[in-house]
């Protein structure tokens, strides 16, 4: 299937965004084995603060492409072709669901691995992270409801009208009951009139993906204030490792279904 342009140029986008996500990664790592191997509290906190501000910049950098990119095609997002059929599984609203990450802490805090200061959250972290988990939670809820609300519209009295009129028009042009310019008018006139609805569809379709992004960067933001600049380094490590290894994941699986279907044409 052909490509849009929209598609061409996020393909590209996002595989670059990716191989510097990788870069970031190597250097979250370096820095986790330097944490757990120098006794420099200052340097450490002063490197560890960089390389989390880079690479918060670095996701920032994603949505503000992704948002100028959605607003000529939203639905490109809604099924993005850069994906992986195994990571477009796991989307949730164009995107990474925020409640993972809470997981993801929780599940690094307790496997204790060797410089893992994940394991070392205080009480009044895990009570902090807490809380923002259920205010997130709400979020996400807020935005399942947007959602559904979207796609409930599409079987609204305005829509189903439209469709109606539509295939009357059809089927009067292919009768031949009323004459070529009547009925060339009349679905120029319903043409603009669903092109219009379909655009405010997009558009709701738009602003739902906005919330649910939101909803990430504020889970990222609030993740980060209460991490020290250390657990902030492990933490970005241990998502970043996540992601990419889904990717790899997902075009390995790929590329071996290719791979059965092209031996399967010689037999």
């Amino acid at each position: 299937m052909t490509k849009t342009q929209v598609e061409e140029e996020f393909t590209d986008y996002f595989d670059n965004w990716v191989c510097q996500l990788e870069a970031f990664l190597q250097l979250l790592l370096g820095a986790s084995d330097e944490n757990s191997n120098t006794d420099d509290d200052a340097k450490k906190c002063w490197d560890n603060e960089a390389l989390v501000a880079q690479l918060t910049a670095h996701h920032k950098d994603y949505y503000t492409a992704k948002w100028a990119a959605a607003h000529e095609d939203v639905l490109a997002f809604f099924v993005p072709v850069w994906l992986t059929p195994l990571e477009n599984s796991y989307l949730w609203v164009t995107g990474w669901k925020p409640s993972m990450v809470f997981r993801l802490v929780d599940s690094v805090r307790r496997t204790r691995l060797p410089g893992g200061s994940l394991a070392g959250m205080t009480e009044i972290q895990l009570k902090k992270v807490e809380e923002l988990r259920g205010k997130i939670r709400l979020e996400e809820e807020r935005v399942e409801m947007e959602m559904e609300r979207q796609q409930v519209a599409m079987a609204d009295k305005r829509m189903v009208e439209l469709a109606r009129l539509s295939s009357r028009v059809i089927s009067d042009g292919g009768s031949g009951s009323s004459t070529d310019e009547m009925t060339t008018a009349t679905t120029a006139q319903i043409d603009g009139l669903v092109e219009a609805a379909v655009k405010n569809l997009l558009g709701g379709l738009e602003r739902v993906m906005k919330m649910a992004d939101c909803v990430r960067l504020k889970t990222l933001k609030g993740l980060l204030e209460v991490l020290s600049p250390i657990q902030c380094v492990d933490f970005l490590a241990a998502k970043s490792t996540l992601d990419i290894q889904l990717r790899k994941w997902g075009k390995r699986r790929d590329n071996n279904r290719r791979s059965e279907a092209e031996d399967r044409k010689f037999y």
